[in-house]
């Protein structure tokens, strides 16, 4: 089978399947959120637990269990392994496993701003060589011209960059619950809403409705 045939099944899958797909990759955050917010509780009722450390070590031991079976699902059910998810998990388990094997939870704190600044740098660097990867990112969930691509890829480009400057914030100055919270119930909505506010522009340059008219 073909690249481009294994591609347009993966994005026939993904929409069919939107909610497991939103699932999937909210299913770790939503573990880590969990894990750090009952830690004590998994460490009383499972002693073992206790070995990796404290509550958001614990936490971050689970996230990295719910991130590999995130991913294994999503290769056996859409065929392919996400851009994102597929980098972000992999940070994950670099900086999960550095923050339980040296007992620092700085690693898996920093681990937002390494992804966040990756894409961002990617992205904006990419622009600069007169490339737009974005398409890649998102595996082509739309089809846009060059000037629509070019917009959106900065856009993203620097929103990527305003996360990691915003994980840096909250992480050092706040403590790990509301680090924790930011990350899965303030991270989550910003980008929600960053995303809505792209529509216009994904609307005016769309090649699909052009094609249509």
């Amino acid at each position: 089978m073909s690249d481009t045939s294994t591609d347009t099944h993966a994005s026939k899958a993904e929409k069919q399947n939107p909610l497991l797909k939103m699932a999937l990759e909210l299913g770790p955050l939503l573990i880590f959120f969990f894990g750090n917010l009952r830690g004590e509780w998994l460490a009383k009722t499972f002693p073992e637990l206790t070995a990796i450390g404290g509550p958001l070590l614990i936490a971050t031991a689970l996230f990295m269990a719910a991130t590999v079976l995130s991913l294994i699902i999503s290769k056996i059910v859409f065929k392919h392994l996400p851009v994102m998810p597929f980098v972000s998990g992999i940070v994950v388990m670099v900086f999960g496993g550095l923050s339980i094997w040296l007992q620092d939870e700085t690693f898996i704190k920093m681990k937002p701003t390494i992804v966040n600044t990756l894409f961002g740098v990617v992205l904006l660097g990419g622009l600069a060589f007169g490339t737009s990867l974005l398409g890649y990112v998102f595996n082509a969930a739309f089809q846009l011209d060059a000037e629509g691509w070019r917009k959106l890829t900065l856009r993203w480009g620097i929103f990527f960059l305003f996360l990691a400057v915003l994980n840096e914030v909250v992480w050092r100055n706040f403590s790990d619950d509301v680090w924790v919270s930011f990350k899965v119930w303030g991270t989550m909505p910003i980008t929600i809403l960053f995303t809505l506010a792209q529509m216009p522009l994904i609307m005016k340059h769309s090649l699909e409705d052009k094609e249509q008219k």
